[in-house]
């Protein structure tokens, strides 16, 4: 914990002062737990969180943060997105969703801001803001039937997200308490989070979640063979029973299969088949441009002059059918941005954020969450989603600080 040096002449008036910057620090840190759930607040509690972390601070204290792997795997995967506007024709005129990439520095001050009493505030506005959410998905889903949180802004995509961290989460707690009760518990509230994702249509989504079920399954339970291979086994059967119960799991299915005959058939204008095409529309640009790329903010532009010409023109059509504003893989967009030196720093923040979690006893849990971010990485732009890098680097800070004042002592999470 910082300590405060007091002043002799004026002792009571430097004590009150730390006492309000940390209550100060305290409410910036809630409100960005609950605020950063509705898309509109998201600058304010930014604004509010960046205040309280200088005057708290967290200038003088920026040497000691940078130690941080993943604090300097944040700055430099963004210092290279700002580089490459050196060799771009950047315009304002697109979407340019890549600059939703500086959202990671918020994890900065948050984690500058997080000590051990401030967590039981920052822990309790999360839940609040999660489960606020979840219940208003949940309603959502059983009495509209749609997808997603349209009351926060959350779309269908976004909030399978959601559900894959808890459903990760909960795993993961599940997976190395000793306490029987809050295993179960916890198992529980992942198996009924994972129900609510077979019915929200994120096929991509979905999948990276049952694969990184397994691989922490397999990590966790390899060396307790006929443990193992129950638990396996038990898992295996939950996910049979939710894809044949659940009808929106099935239409999805269906609609992979019909998008494929189409594609087959020439035609890219589907979900399916439009993915394929500017994938196929990236490789083919990374290719030309291997080392730096396009230049930051010019993939998009990228695309949408290539498909005049590119293999006759098949899929010149395409922006009719959907707006181009991102590649639909994380790979292929910072590629596309930036070449090997992108690809290079996006693989340095995900090696970096690794390390921050196994530097604080928490390896199973890095190997992990860096699995379903590299495997929802794949379908889509993941780390442009709306919020969810921002919640994945929350629950970093929270087991990080969890974690920190008992390294070297009884660790609570042993793994």
């Amino acid at each position: 914990m910082r300590e405060h040096l007091i002043s002799s002449f004026s002792p009571g008036e430097d004590i009150h002062a730390s006492n309000w910057r940390d209550i100060f620090a305290r409410c910036a840190l809630a409100f960005f737990c609950i605020a950063l759930w509705q898309k509109w607040s998201l600058f304010y509690a930014f604004f509010f969180l960046t205040s309280a972390w200088i005057i708290d601070g967290g200038l003088q204290k920026f040497g000691r943060l940078i130690e941080e792997p993943l604090v300097l795997g944040i700055l430099v995967f963004c210092g290279v997105l700002v580089l490459g506007l050196l060799w771009s024709d950047y315009s304002d005129m697109g979407q340019n969703k890549w600059k939703k990439y500086f959202i990671l520095l918020t994890f900065i001050p948050f984690l500058s801001l997080l000590n051990k009493e401030r967590l039981p505030w920052v822990m309790a506005a999360f839940l609040i803001g999660y489960l606020g959410v979840l219940l208003t998905g949940c309603y959502q889903w059983m009495v509209s039937g749609e997808k997603g949180a349209p009351f926060f802004e959350i779309s269908y995509l976004a909030f399978s997200a959601m559900l894959g961290i808890g459903i990760i989460l909960m795993a993961f707690l599940g997976s190395i308490c000793q306490a029987r009760k809050i295993t179960f518990l916890c198992w529980a509230i992942a198996i009924f989070l994972l129900f609510l994702q077979f019915h929200q249509s994120a096929r991509g989504l979905l999948l990276a979640t049952i694969l990184t079920l397994l691989l922490l399954i397999f990590l966790r339970y390899r060396s307790q063979g006929k443990k193992f291979l129950g638990i396996l086994a038990l898992f295996m059967t939950v996910i049979l029973l939710f894809a044949v119960s659940s009808n929106d799991f099935q239409e999805r299915l269906e609609l992979v299969k019909n998008d494929l005959n189409l594609v087959l058939q020439g035609d890219y204008t589907t979900s399916l088949g439009y993915r394929l095409a500017i994938w196929d529309v990236g490789v083919h640009g990374i290719a030309k441009r291997p080392l730096l790329g396009y230049g930051t903010g010019m993939p998009e532009i990228y695309f949408e002059e290539t498909i005049q010409t590119y293999k006759n023109g098949i899929y010149k059509d395409l922006p009719e059918f959907q707006k181009t504003s991102h590649y639909h893989n994380d790979w292929i967009e910072i590629g596309m941005h930036l070449g090997g030196l992108g690809i290079f720093a996006l693989v340095f923040l995900l090696w970096s954020w690794f390390q921050t979690l196994k530097n604080h006893q928490l390896s199973l849990l890095g190997m992990v969450l860096i699995y379903y971010v590299f495997l929802a990485g794949l379908t889509d732009t993941f780390l442009l989603y709306n919020r969810i890098p921002i919640i994945l680097l929350v629950v970093t800070a929270i087991m990080v600080c969890w974690q920190r004042p008992i390294i070297g002592a009884y660790n609570l999470l042993k793994i």
